[in-house]
């Protein structure tokens, strides 16, 4: 098997994990690995790492801008800032128009201090986030540089609003969602969310997970791209 990336459509519901396991069972690699985690509910590209050639350039992919088309929820707080939580709050949001949500949009472009939200990877003392959440603990977490280069507002149909967002590595976009609203007055929640790009890299050239398990080694090995990327 050549080494280089393959581009997988994540479907909703699996966790990068389960993806990158499924497709080295497949082509029987070992040395395999993703290029920048999706949550289970997020859709779309997920750029695969296969062999060891394309593994040592795979943090250089993970630290590449990204973007995203999502959709939010106007007037709907929860602790994991999208649906997977109950919500903590819930309020009127039919004053918000088009140009209020653009203007609110607006003021989260370009760098950004962002703090991890408790539904998260990310570790305090060794421990998950996530999992200090899921006992109702509430901790302190450092804020860290990000950059929006753009979060476009495409669409509002009270109480969702449709998305396109380019974000620096390590942005969570759910919470930009509910920073929006915050800033609102009503809060927000992430609804749906796909990623389309990851550097060079874009979705039209991925291929589903139902398919790449279905075909050959050999014709998986035809779609992956040469590991050659310019760093």
């Amino acid at each position: 098997m050549k080494p280089g990336f393959l581009l997988v459509d994540k479907p909703s519901d699996h966790t990068s994990h389960d993806v990158v396991a499924r497709i080295r069972k497949k082509i029987e690699i070992k040395k395999i690995g993703h290029c920048g985690t999706l949550d289970p509910s997020v859709t779309g590209l997920l750029v695969l790492a296969v062999g060891r050639e394309a593994t040592k350039q795979s943090a250089y992919i993970t630290g590449l801008e990204k973007v995203y088309f999502g959709q939010g929820k106007l007037g709907v707080e929860t602790p994991s800032q999208d649906l997977d939580t109950e919500p903590i709050s819930v309020k009127d949001a039919s004053h918000v128009t088009m140009k209020s949500l653009v203007d609110s949009a607006t003021t989260f472009e370009g760098t950004i201090m962002q703090r991890p939200p408790m539904f998260s990877a990310v570790k305090k003392n060794g421990v998950p986030l996530y999992k200090l959440a899921r006992k109702g603990l509430n901790v302190d977490r450092e804020r860290k540089e990000r950059e929006v280069y753009f979060f476009r507002i495409k669409n509002l149909k009270l109480p969702y609003f449709d998305f396109e967002t380019k974000v620096s590595k390590g942005t969570y976009v759910r919470t930009l969602v509910n920073d929006i609203g915050l800033n609102l007055g009503c809060g927000a929640v992430l609804s749906q969310l796909r990623r389309v790009s990851c550097g060079p890299f874009d979705i039209s050239d991925s291929h589903t997970l139902d398919y790449l398990l279905s075909v050959e080694k050999k014709q998986i090995e035809s779609l992956i791209i040469g590991s050659q990327i310019k760093m």
